[in-house]
């Protein structure tokens, strides 16, 4: 397996927007966007100038598959939060999702040197929130009916991992490492 994590191109944006309308995608998001080439665009101008945000694309033997981000970094507290989204659905349930999750917690612990890394899931995605906890993140609070979509209220689970969690748990996976530019 071929898994690595790539800065975002222009060539890339048609995709994106196409996967991040897709109900595959959103149904687990906080949001329902209804995108344009030229609000990509815009969005990532904004994200290539922003301190606060990293985005790449997910390729599995050079084909691109979704998109992964940091965001919320706080240097001075040394914490983030993250996120990502298989949008080709051929991909999911290959094993991608532990490759993945090993490999940002150590890019946010040894290479950016954070204690703390962050998620939040919908209540309703228990599958996710129980991967979360299998890597050692463990469930801080809930979020009371705080999404709402489509008159549909959420619950969102706010989830951490700090860095010394990761260090004495790391040992009980085998993961391969990936290149993250």
């Amino acid at each position: 397996m071929s898994l690595k994590l790539r800065k975002i191109k222009d060539e890339d944006l048609e995709l994106i927007m196409k996967w991040r309308m897709s109900p595959q995608v959103t149904s687990y998001m906080y949001t329902d966007p209804v995108l344009t080439i030229e609000s990509q665009k815009l969005w990532l101008a904004s994200i290539s100038k922003s301190a606060e945000v990293l985005y790449w694309i997910i390729e599995f033997d050079n084909v691109a598959i979704g998109v992964m981000n940091i965001c919320d970094i706080d240097k001075l507290n040394r914490k983030c939060s993250w996120a990502y989204y298989i949008g080709d659905t051929s991909f999911r349930g290959k094993g991608i999702a532990v490759t993945l999750e090993c490999n940002i917690y150590d890019y946010v612990f040894e290479t950016l040197g954070f204690n703390k890394l962050c998620c939040e899931v919908f209540e309703s995605n228990g599958r996710v929130v129980k991967m979360h906890e299998k890597f050692g993140t463990e469930t801080e609070g809930i979020l009371r009916e705080h999404i709402i979509k489509d008159d549909v209220k959420y619950n969102v689970v706010t989830m951490g991992i700090l860095k010394q969690k990761w260090d004495t748990s790391r040992e009980n996976f085998k993961y391969e490492k990936i290149i993250i530019e």
